[in-house]
């Protein structure tokens, strides 16, 4: 039940058909007797900077998730920004300071970290690949690399964006080996998917599966179906797998904490969640 005194949400995209977010967090307010509500917001590039800032004038928003295609460009529009936000050069959260300043931080990576630790993933001295170097893979490989992974080799269609992560990752940790330009996995004990390759069905793989080592972890932030085609290539291998939904229920407490709300557990967020 959405009132006069509900804090608002936003859960600002496009296209906003594959959205989840709202069918987790406004099952758990419901339950917990929260009163706030997630609302998703179709919006396209060119009129989104507008919108950022018409949001901000609402005096009953907690704050906006930031989805696609905005996460990059949001991060010119803060005030203040999180070194995670800095290296990744994207945004997938917004609130307003008590004195008007946009504050912006990242929590996809940390989400994908959390949950492959959960599974008993070993990150440290790992040696890792991440194809797509947009807002939520570079998200993954700021994280990645701050939990310690050894080498991290970067890859997107578009080379440019990939060896400007990487000069970003070098730059503050210059202790990490970084690559940028390919997407063989082979030798890879962690591979990550973070195109959007899978949201629409006859996809192309985003990269050959048949180079994925067996005993390889494999990531997925594909969160249209939990067992993309990429996921079921990469388990028919015999690799572990995490589904793109794990990293968004391990970073929701994240979230809550950073909008002031009542946080809560992945397992309890799982659990009123209506995914189906």
């Amino acid at each position: 039940m959405i009132r006069g005194s509900t804090t608002l949400i936003a859960h600002i995209g496009w296209p906003t058909h594959s959205f989840k977010s709202s069918l987790i967090y406004n099952p758990y307010f419901e339950q917990s007797g929260i009163d706030a509500v997630v609302v998703p917001m179709g919006c396209q590039a060119e009129h989104y900077a507008a919108l950022l800032k018409a949001v901000f004038t609402l005096t009953n928003i907690a704050g906006a998730l930031i989805t696609m295609p905005h996460k990059v460009s949001t991060v010119a529009l803060l005030d203040d920004a999180t070194p995670t936000v800095q290296i990744a050069g994207a945004c997938n959260a917004v609130r307003r300071s008590a004195d008007g300043r946009l504050q912006g931080d990242l929590f996809d990576g940390e989400g994908f970290v959390r949950g492959m630790r959960n599974k008993g993933c070993d990150l440290e001295g790992a040696r890792a690949l991440v194809v797509g170097c947009g807002g939520v893979g570079s998200a993954i490989a700021a994280s990645l690399a701050q939990a310690g992974v050894g080498s991290l080799d970067l890859h997107d269609r578009d080379p440019t964006p990939a060896q400007a992560l990487a000069a970003r990752l070098h730059a503050h940790h210059p202790q990490l080996e970084v690559r940028a330009g390919h997407c063989d996995p082979a030798g890879c004990s962690l591979v990550v998917n973070a195109t959007p390759m899978g949201m629409n069905d006859g996809d192309p793989l985003p990269m050959d599966v048949s180079r994925i080592d067996p005993s390889a972890y494999v990531g997925e932030v594909v969160m249209k179906d939990q067992m993309t085609a990429f996921l079921r290539a990469a388990a028919a291998r015999g690799c572990r797998v995490q589904v793109g939904t794990d990293m968004l229920f391990e970073q929701i407490p994240a979230y809550l904490e950073f909008f002031g709300l009542p946080s809560a557990t992945p397992a309890e967020l799982r659990r009123a969640a209506r995914l189906d």
